[in-house]
């Protein structure tokens, strides 16, 4: 807060008069030296004969005050006074004409109205009015002054980035290149605009980037504004919408005049789903002001003068909420998908936030990037941070790998619980629970490998099971699904096998497995009794929510079909974790055994103790009808792959081996068959 801005100002003028005629009232109001005792003590005075002079005072100050004689004291002082009500004032006017005519009052006694001083009078008189006067004349000051003020609610709140402010360029961002790409020509628009209109090109009026949160769409955006050196106004989707009605529509018109006065300029607002959300969607009208602030935001949009160089950019993570108007081309003519990083994205990323950090010679980044899949820049950004404050915290120079490695077992599952201590029966619970996840994973034929599994606390967690793909996966087939529900069953299943008593260490799992089956059943169309038709609405609505928003578009009758094949996906699944577990029951023994003596195991080590498991027959073709028979025909070699066997074949000195025209291809070999659902 500005307290120099407040000193200043107004409010401390009358602050001081406040005080100048508090202290002025209570001058005026003073006793004159008397001392104030109780009434009795006065009445007390006079019947005793001590009173030299008195003065009774009558009206709002009833007030009697005495003088008493020479030698005589009440209450240690010479000078007394002391209040009465109503009737008393005529009681004691008697008594002291009586003590009076019989001559025990030396100096008299007088009685008066109470009167107030005529500057005291006037002062308070004048007051309110002098204060409405001050209250006045500080509205009109605000008004007439620039942000903040009471009357310029209406005023936008965009910040103003310019060139002094440090710049954010492209070369500070990584792991999102086509976006870059898209954003350079936004960026060449500004800076020579005559190169695309001698062309007849019309830059894209808005640019929506939409992603997940933390994948670097403000960062995008500042790049931009960095890169082009135009007046960049930045603004919250938030910061339109007030308390008063209208204020969201004029600081929409107020925030792109600025923007048209400075053009070229680009305006950036972020969330942009806070304003933009889908109108009509609201209970009871009670969204009127949001959809006024919109409506003037998609007018703003339109007007825009196409060699104005004004380009709006918003960013959202959730663009399924957003008004299909705003959406249309005219208004976002380019939306720019920034998804998490691949893992060459995630190793450029981590390179820019390694700047600065100094590391041993031994880190790898790119295994880190392989780590990591899913992560986004935040994320990354998150592990290197937490390395760094590990290496600080222990007194260290170097980020090395153990801390690297703490911080995404952190960033992954939380800080480690060190003050929790797990008795040696829930420690053993524990890692039969993790290595029955850990075994099925590893015996399950289209499972990705186990990377790391721990029985140390973390978070919520009494220990988890890393398992990462190889390389980035984009989709996933049926089985490999089915191979999902088997390892996240395989902790539930161990307890089951070994203690013949399951715990509530299994909740996240069985969570995690109905709604990985359901969603095979009602939107992936992976059962063959309902065949591949999605079940549910999942339209939510912008304001009721996801849960509130979801509607059943399917009978009862398909409702529990529906409930039976979810039912008999997770049976299957259990069952098969619990063969894999019977089948190599020594191995979950000796891996329990490890954990709980060194209570962390990285791949190289699982892999050796697994070394003795045999992988699961594949499961047969499924095609979702009996009717279509798989074909035994395999799909046809990609460039790359051709390339690859020529080379192989030629090295081997067997000539090439690309399939002619009227070469047979080779019969599939069907895979073992074992019992599917």
């Amino acid at each position: 807060m500005d307290v120099k801005r407040y000193f200043r100002g107004p409010v401390m003028w009358i602050v001081l008069a406040v005080l100048a005629v508090v202290v002025l009232m209570n001058v005026v109001s003073t006793g004159g030296g008397y001392k104030t005792v109780d009434t009795g003590q006065v009445v007390q005075a006079i019947d005793k004969n001590q009173v030299d002079q008195v003065k009774l005072t009558t009206g709002d100050d009833q007030v009697i005050k005495v003088d008493l004689k020479s030698g005589q004291k009440v209450a240690g002082s010479d000078k007394i006074q002391a209040s009465y009500i109503g009737s008393q004032g005529s009681t004691l006017a008697k008594e002291l004409q009586q003590k009076y005519n019989a001559g025990k009052i030396d100096k008299g006694y007088t009685v008066s109205p109470s009167k107030q001083s005529p500057f005291l009078s006037v002062v308070l008189s004048l007051l309110p009015f002098v204060l409405l006067v001050v209250v006045f004349l500080f509205l009109m000051n605000q008004m007439q002054g620039g942000g903040s003020r009471v009357m310029q609610f209406g005023k936008s709140k965009a910040k103003l980035i310019t060139k002094d402010t440090p710049k954010t360029t492209f070369s500070d961002v990584a792991g999102s290149d086509e976006a870059v790409e898209e954003l350079q020509e936004i960026k060449e628009f500004l800076q020579e605009p005559s190169k695309f209109q001698a062309v007849g090109a019309k830059i894209p009026k808005g640019v929506l980037l939409y992603g997940p949160p933390g994948t670097g769409k403000t960062l995008l955006a500042r790049a931009v504004a960095g890169e082009a050196g135009v007046p960049f106004y930045s603004i919250s989707g938030s910061d339109f919408v007030e308390m008063f009605v209208g204020v969201g529509a004029s600081r929409v018109r107020d925030l792109f005049e600025q923007a048209k006065t400075n053009a070229p300029a680009i305006v950036f607002v972020d969330e942009i789903d806070a304003v933009g959300r889908h109108r009509g969607a609201g209970l009871g009208g009670g969204h009127d002001e949001r959809e006024q602030t919109l409506n003037q935001l998609l007018v703003e949009m339109d007007g825009f003068d196409v060699k104005g160089g004004v380009i709006l950019i918003a960013a959202t993570n959730r663009p399924d909420i957003l008004d299909p108007a705003l959406l249309r081309p005219g208004r976002f003519d380019r939306q720019i998908a920034v998804d998490r990083p691949d893992m060459q994205g995630r190793l450029e990323i981590l390179k820019v936030h390694q700047k600065g950090k100094p590391v041993a010679p031994d880190v790898d980044l790119g295994a880190v990037a392989r780590r990591t899949p899913g992560f986004t820049g935040a994320d990354l950004a998150n592990v290197l941070n937490e390395a760094a404050l590990l290496t600080a915290r222990s007194d260290q120079k170097l980020v090395n790998n153990h801390f690297l490695d703490e911080a995404i077992d952190r960033v992954v599952a939380g800080p480690q619980k060190k003050t929790r201590i797990m008795s040696e029966k829930e420690k053993k619970i524990t890692a039969y629970h993790e290595g029955g996840h850990a075994l099925v994973a590893a015996a399950s034929p289209n499972s990705d490998p186990v990377h790391k599994i721990t029985i140390l606390s973390r978070g919520r967690a009494l220990g988890y099971t890393m398992v990462l793909p190889d390389e980035d996966k984009y989709s996933t087939t049926r089985n490999e699904m089915l191979d999902q529900l088997a390892y996240m069953l395989g902790g539930r299943a161990a307890e089951e096998l070994v203690f013949h008593d399951p715990t509530t260490g299994a909740a996240n799992d069985i969570e995690k497995a109905t709604s990985t089956a359901k969603s095979m059943v009602t939107q992936y169309g992976m059962t063959e009794r309902l065949g591949a038709i999605k079940f549910g609405n999942s339209d939510s609505e912008p304001f009721l929510g996801r849960e509130m928003g979801h509607q059943r578009d399917y009978s009862e009758e398909v409702a529990a079909l529906v409930d039976e094949e979810v039912k008999k996906l997770i049976e299957t699944a259990h069952n098969e974790a619990w063969e894999i577990l019977v089948e190599n029951r020594d191995v979950l023994d000796n891996l329990v055994l490890e954990l709980l003596e060194k209570e962390t195991l990285g791949k190289e080590q699982i892999a050796e103790i697994f070394s003795t498991v045999v992988k699961r027959p594949m499961r047969p073709a499924w095609t979702g009808s009996t009717r279509r028979t798989p074909s035994t025909r395999p799909p046809v070699l990609s460039p790359k792959e051709l390339a690859l066997t020529n080379g192989a074949a030629g090295t081997n000195g067997n000539g090439p081996a690309s399939l002619t025209k009227g070469t047979e291809s080779p019969t599939e070999q069907v895979p073992e068959e074992r019992p599917d659902n």
